[in-house]
């Protein structure tokens, strides 16, 4: 075969790759193209110092939240009835501005306590899969080395069986 029919090959088989797209969407589609390849990025690596800091944070978040953002309902309520019987109409907006910031207040505190104890939770999780896949794999490296005829020389023990 000459080179110039093996390069009108393969100019052809691209011609009709490229109307033809299978699960996934061609390289130059969507916002901002392709993603990176991984070699190009790197592994996602997460030590467990870095999960236990995490959740401290958030841990200390939740804590000062708590100390410092809470409005105290009684003072807010009394300022918000003391101003609408005088007749200001800023005492329902006092109101209504202490009720929204509850809500986004108790929503953040959720989301807080829900970080920090996600950490904990994955911290152990992970340290449990961990120690089973070296298990695994060590297990696996003992049970291949016995299999293995390349161990030793035709004839001969194994040496991964030790002395008799």
């Amino acid at each position: 075969m000459a080179w110039e029919e093996w390069d009108q090959l393969k100019g052809e088989a691209l011609e009709r790759q490229q109307g033809m797209q299978l699960n996934q969407y061609p390289a130059d589609a969507g916002p901002g193209g392709a993603p990176p390849l991984p070699s190009e990025t790197g592994d996602l690596k997460v030590t467990q110092q870095d999960l236990a800091k995490i959740g401290s944070h958030a841990h200390t978040l939740h804590n000062q939240l708590w100390d410092r953002a809470r409005l105290d309902n009684t003072s807010v309520g009394k300022a918000a009835g003391d101003l609408s019987t005088q007749g200001f109409a800023l005492g329902s907006g006092l109101q209504e501005v202490y009720n929204q910031w509850s809500k986004q207040l108790d929503s953040v505190l959720d989301a807080c306590a829900q970080i920090s104890n996600h950490m904990q939770v994955t911290k152990k999780i992970h340290a449990g899969d961990e120690a089973y896949i070296y298990r695994q794999m060590s297990s696996i490296d003992t049970l291949d080395a016995g299999f293995d005829e390349r161990s030793g020389p035709p004839g001969s023990q194994n040496p991964i069986y030790g002395d008799k």
